[in-house]
């Protein structure tokens, strides 16, 4: 009984392998070089054009802080550029910073009206809203780098199976 449980584990650790190294070679393969930005900046669409994502100017501080603080955290945008001697600190404004950060997650996440809304305290502009070294533009190393958590589901079931089933085994 033992080795056929062993032998159904290493089966399920195999399969789990092998599905995952089946996916990753069916995806298809993307050349990036991060010191090429894409082109043309923001979002452009057939019927809208270029699009930013910024922060609403009648958007309370509260709010926009508690959005800031979203897509620095959990929306995984990289706020480097807006704190202290960052390229886009100044102006050291919370509409600024929220701007910032809110076209960041806007740029690499869709670009699309959803990923611009931040609770009602973002909106989308045609005006490019970079200014002196502070640009609004998002590198392809930045899009590439924000990974699609579709990645871990499959690994994590898997994960879950074989700890469900050495938990009932240790009980037996």
């Amino acid at each position: 009984m033992r080795n056929q449980f062993w032998n159904f584990l290493f089966s399920l650790l195999l399969l789990n392998f092998i599905s995952q190294v089946g996916c990753e070679a069916t995806r298809p393969v993307t050349m990036i070089r991060p010191e090429q930005p894409i082109r043309p900046e923001g979002n452009t669409t057939f019927l809208d054009g270029t699009t930013w994502c910024v922060a609403r100017p009648s958007a309370s501080q509260a709010e926009l802080q508690r959005a800031l603080d979203w897509a620095c955290g959990i929306g995984r945008v990289d706020c480097s550029v807006i704190e202290k001697h960052g390229d886009c600190y100044e102006p050291d404004t919370i509409w600024s910073h929220a701007s910032f950060a809110f076209n960041a997650y806007y740029q690499t996440n869709g670009n699309n009206r959803i990923a611009c809304y931040f609770g009602g305290t973002a909106t989308l502009t045609k005006i490019n809203p970079s200014y002196g070294t502070c640009s609004y533009d998002v590198s392809k190393s930045e899009v590439s780098s924000a990974r699609s958590l579709a990645v871990y589901k499959t690994r994590w079931i898997w994960l879950m199976c074989i700890g469900l089933l050495l938990f009932f085994y240790r009980r037996s």
